[in-house]
Formats: structure tokens, sequence, C-alpha cells
């Protein structure tokens, strides 16, 4: 129970504000590398004239390394502290981004991917590290709702990732279309391969220079030891006891299929606006502009429903929220699926409303009373997020068939995917709410 010197920053009368904002901006900038690498995968398809498929490998090898590196961040954790994970998080960041000006140079799709994964093993660092962090900076009765404060700005990294795609990369690209590109000749194709790579890779190498600067700033910032105090790593042992829990392992499970619908929501939405404005009679560049100002609409509905989840925590349960939520989630998809003009566009972005406070509530749920196990327990969640590189594949591969079921747009179609992993999220949710209550 809350005292007076304890609260949402405050634990034993030590106030943690200083260190909750500078933890919090690395939820900004892992949002930031998320949501300007959604859009890649059609820049990438139409840059080296892939199929859908071929460029949903980005998304493979982005949290491919997410997958990786979890339990290895959490050792280095457990032996070291918090804040020297968040420091290699930043480091291996800042390096894979910087990657990008090499990889344009040699010119090929796979070196991309490889700077991708590295980046990635660094937000890999940053999220098994930030998230349980954010959950000792006071009470343990408040740190669910801490913790979806913090994941508040997260989505704010992601709109300004999604402004920087819209207007420094897609806006800036050659406006050919890819029937077009397809035609051209082997030196008209490589000509225009290097401009275009020219024109992603800026971005990439900006922000890798912004994270050199906040690696800096947190190195030279005094940080709290909150959950360091313990150096020893029995791996397996810690391992059979998180996973021994049910509602830990319902909650790994959980997140796997939340992060899935997430990513395919967020990045196959520019397939699916696309499709539907060039049907209006729009050019492929122009549709695939407004598509993104649709998926920065979506996100600006996440950070709204997010700051709304936050405040409803104070008066209905986490659980009970996450279950209702994620019923919402699969009327949306409902409508996804069944609209092909606009209409399907706007439950497209009224989905993401719904799936505001999955991520932060999973989290806290199934990390609550782990203890300084959190640790192992957060590397799991952190796992979890493989579901963004294993599922939307298989929405791409839905997608390139381009009709089903005789003349049903496969891209409507391929939203079904999304719709299951809400109907999972719907029964964690409820079944966590009846075990609480009980």
């Amino acid at each position: 129970m809350n005292t007076e010197k304890d609260g949402l920053l405050r634990l034993n009368g030590v106030s943690f504000m200083v260190p909750f904002i500078m933890i919090t901006i690395c939820f900004a900038m892992w949002g930031f590398a998320n949501d300007i690498t959604n859009p890649m995968v059609k820049a990438f398809s139409k840059i080296f004239r892939m199929s859908v498929t071929e460029g949903a490998l980005v998304q493979v090898a982005f949290y491919g390394g997410y997958f990786c590196m979890a339990f290895p961040a959490a050792m280095f954790i457990r032996k070291f502290s918090y804040k020297s994970g968040v420091l290699m998080g930043l480091g291996l960041y800042a390096t894979g981004a910087l990657l990008f000006f090499p990889a344009k140079m040699v010119g090929v799709y796979g070196c991309f991917l490889i700077a991708y994964f590295i980046m990635t093993c660094g937000l890999s660092f940053l999220e098994t590290s930030c998230n349980p962090y954010i959950l000792t900076m006071g009470s343990e009765e408040t740190s669910t709702r801490r913790l979806n404060m913090a994941q508040c700005f997260n989505p704010c990294g992601s709109i300004i990732g999604m402004y920087v795609a819209m207007n420094f990369i897609q806006a800036r690209l050659n406006p050919m279309s890819s029937a077009e590109r397809a035609n051209l000749s082997g030196e008209q194709f490589d000509a225009m391969k290097e401009a275009d790579l020219s024109v992603l890779i800026s971005p990439y190498l900006a922000i890798g220079l912004v994270i050199v600067a906040l690696f800096l700033v947190i190195l030279f910032t005094k940080m709290p030891k909150n959950g360091d105090q313990n150096k020893e790593i029995h791996f397996l042992p810690t391992l059979k006891r998180i996973f021994s829990l049910k509602y830990y392992r319902e909650g790994v499970i959980a997140q796997f299929f939340y992060v899935g619908a997430q990513i395919m929501c967020w990045t196959f939405i520019i397939q699916y606006g696309t499709r539907v404005f060039m049907a209006e009679g729009m050019g492929e560049q122009a549709a695939e502009v407004l598509s993104q100002r649709f998926n920065i609409a979506a996100m600006l509905m996440f950070i709204c429903s997010r700051f709304v989840a936050t405040f409803l925590m104070k008066y209905v349960s986490p659980a009970r929220l996450l279950a209702a939520f994620a019923i919402g989630g699969m009327i949306c998809t409902l409508g996804v699926i069944v609209f092909q003009n606009r209409l399907g566009m706007y439950c497209l972005v009224a989905t993401s409303g719904c799936m505001s406070l999955m991520f932060p509530t999973i989290y806290g749920i199934a990390l609550k009373g782990l203890g300084d196990d959190a640790k192992f327990g957060a590397a799991g969640l952190i796992m979890a997020i493989l579901g963004g590189s294993v599922l939307p594949p298989f929405q791409a591969a839905i997608i390139d068939q381009g009709t089903v079921f005789g003349s049903f747009p496969a891209t409507n179609a391929s939203f079904i995917l999304p719709f299951i992993c809400f109907a999972i999220i719907a029964i964690y949710g409820w079944r966590t709410y009846v075990r609480l209550k009980a």
C-alpha cells in the first residue's frame, strides 16, 4: 500500500524523476527505430525489385535481433547493471544505424539486413533493460501504471519515425512505379537503386549520431542501482522457476501474438492503403504517401488511447482492460477484412487505439512478483517480440496472392491473422482477470 514516501516515481522517500526521464527517452528512441522501419518493407521491395515476401525479410532481420539477444542481454544485466545494459543497447543501436552507409556502398540487400540485425540486438538490450528498470522506480503497486506511462512516449518516437519515413524517404524516392521499374535495363536499374539508397540511409545515419549523444549523456548521469544487487547467474534454474509460473508462460505467449499483430497492422497498412487509394485512381507513390499519413493517424490514436488507458487503470483492473481492448481489436479487424474502401482504412486506424495498452500491460502482469528474476523474465517477454518476425511473412505471403476465393482482395483477407492474435490476447486478459479476482 502506498505511503507518503512511496508513489508513482518515489520509493522510500527517494525520487526517481531524472532517471525515469532518461530511460523514457530510450523508449522513444526504439519507437523511432521500429516505425521508420515498417514502411521500409515496401521501400526495399521497390528499390531492389522484390516481392512483398522478400521485402518482409526486413522484419525478420529486425525482430530476429530481439529474439537472439534477449537472454544474453539478461545475463549481461545480471552480471553488471541495468545502466550497463542500457549503454550496451545504445552502443549496438548506433553501430547498426551507422552501418547503413557501408551497406549502401556495397549495394546488396543482405548487408542492410545485417545492419538491421545489429541495430535490433541493441534494441533488445534496451528493452530488456529499460522495461524492468522502470518497474523498480517506485512502489510495486504502481509498477504497471508506471510502465504504461513510460511506454506512452514510445509511440511519440514512433510518430517521428513515421513522419521521417514519409517525408524524408518515401516522398523523395524516385516516383517510378514497381511495374515501371521492372522494365528498366540493368544499368538504369543500378543508377536508380544508387540514388534511392542514398535517400533511404540518411535518416538512419542521423539517428545513429543522436544515439551516440544519448549514450554519452547517460554514461555521465548518476543512475539508481535498483535491482542490481544480485550478480549471480543461475540460468537454467531461473528459467525453470519462472516458466513454472502459469501466468508468466501465458504472458509470453500473449506477448508473441500481440507484437505480431502490431507489426502486421503497422507494416501492411501501406499495402492496404495503396490498394484502396489506387482503386480510387491515385498513382502508386501518392497512394503510398497517403497511406503513411493514415499510419501516422493510427499512431496518434495509439498515443491518445494509451494515456486514456493509463488513467483508467486507476479504476479498472489492467487485466480486465486488456481483455476489453482486445475484443475491440477483433471488431476493428473484422471491419478491415470486410470493407474494401476507406472504411477499411478507418477500421485499421482504430485498431491502433485498441492495441495501445497491450504491450506494457501484458509485460507488467507477467513480471509482477518475480523480484530479481524479473531480469530473466523480461528477457523471455522480449524474446516474444519474435512474433513481429515470424507472423508478418505469413501475412505477406497471403498478400502476394493478389486475390483469394475468386476476386476477394488478398490484402483484406490477410488481416485474419491479426484477428486471431487479438482473440488469443482477449482470452489471456480474461483468464488473468478471473485468476486475480479469485
